[in-house]
Formats: C-alpha cells, structure tokens, sequence
C-alpha cells in the first residue's frame, strides 16, 4: 500500500510543492494538499508541515499558523499517533501548538542564513531516519532566520536522556542549544527539524542526502 500522505499549505508557505515532490519521488504517490482554512483531513500515515513564512510570520514565527483551523486536526492526528513531519517553518509552528518541547529565537547572528550545511544523525532509531547511519554526515541547506533551538536545561536534559535529539550540526550556524538541529517528541512519532531535507533529495538540487528521510518514512509507514 503507498503512503497516505498529507502536506498542509498556510498563507506564505513556500515548500510545500518541493515536498510533494520528494514524497511523491518516494513513494509513488503524490500527496493531499491540505489549505490551512479546512477543518477535516483525509486518512493520513504522515502530515508534513512544511517549510515557508506562514502567515508573514508575523507576531512570532508559526504562533498565527498554530491557531488555523487544520491545526485542530493536525493536533488531533498526532495525539493518536499519525507521523508528522514539521521542516523549517513546519518545526515552529509544531513547538507552538507544544507538540514538540523548545521554541525557535532569532539565529545568533541576527541574519539570515542560507546554505548547505554540515549535520550529523544523532538517532537512527525512528521511522524518520531509519534509513541513515547513526553518527552519518549529511549536507542539508538550511534558509531560516529564526533557528536557534532553545529550551530550559531541564528539558535538554530529558531531550538527550531519551534519545530525542535527531540531527545536530556540525558547525552550528544559529546559536542552536546543543547543535540542536532536528527533534523527536517523546514517542518519536513527531519530528521537526530546521534543515530541508526536500532541497537535498534529488542530483539536481545539489545533494540527495535529503533523500533518507522520506526514504525512511516510505519504508516504515507505506
């Protein structure tokens, strides 16, 4: 069976058809396009939220986006266990409806950053990076000026103690707590990561270390 996939479109989103496309590269099967402004999904495996400045992000990045009226649904999913996936924006807005611990501050300095960089695969134990090698160096572009991981140290703590890190960088380009670069909720059936594994999964683009992410999620939930 292929993968059910749903990918959410707010106002200002901006990588919602790179997603399409790498999930339907993937998979075989293109995905649902889901407006922001409907209250019903269909049967998903996975709800990706995807990159882009959602709503001008205005006020905060992603605090409008968390109150649209999918994002009812969204939460609704997730709580019964339905995979999603939050990438750059996707991640903000997924820290502001608390379905994933932190929030994203203003990159360390002050700028916007743009360009591929050096990551590593903290877990492999998750059907978002199954398909890697824990400690595997991946080059991944980042485009975001609001990056910077952050979260009280006790729940840094509880991030590493239970395995929930999944990506950190190298060279860490945000000021990002721990390298943080990408995290699990505590089941692992949450992922939002800052990178854009969609402008990494195909020759053209550069770099197809992106690819193993959706691999990994075709592989576990199709």
């Amino acid at each position: 069976m292929a993968l059910r996939a749903s990918v959410i479109v707010f106002p200002g989103s901006n990588c919602d058809r790179d997603v399409m496309v790498a999930l339907t590269q993937a998979s075989g099967k293109a995905p649902n396009m889901i407006w922001h402004a409907d209250t019903t999904l269909p049967a998903s495996d996975l709800i990706v939220i995807p990159g882009g400045f959602s709503y001008g992000d205005y006020l905060r990045t992603g605090a409008m986006a968390a109150h649209s009226p999918i994002m009812n649904e969204v939460i609704a999913q997730a709580k019964k266990g339905v995979r999603v996936l939050g990438i750059c924006n996707g991640f903000q807005i997924l820290c502001e409806t608390q379905l994933l611990p932190g929030v994203l501050l203003r990159n360390k300095s002050l700028k916007f950053v743009c360009r591929h960089v050096p990551m590593e695969v903290a877990n492999t134990d998750s059907d978002f990076t199954r398909a890697y090698q824990k400690g595997q160096v991946l080059s991944i572009p980042i485009a975001h000026g609001d990056g910077n991981y952050f979260a009280d140290d006790a729940t840094l703590k509880r991030l590493e103690d239970k395995g929930q890190i999944a990506l950190r960088y190298c060279d860490n380009p945000n000021g990002a707590a721990r390298n943080i670069a990408g995290i699990f909720n505590e089941s692992r059936s949450i992922m939002g990561l800052m990178p854009h594994p969609e402008r990494a999964a195909d020759p053209l683009l550069g770099s197809t270390d992106g690819q193993g992410v959706f691999k990994s999620l075709v592989e576990s939930l199709a």
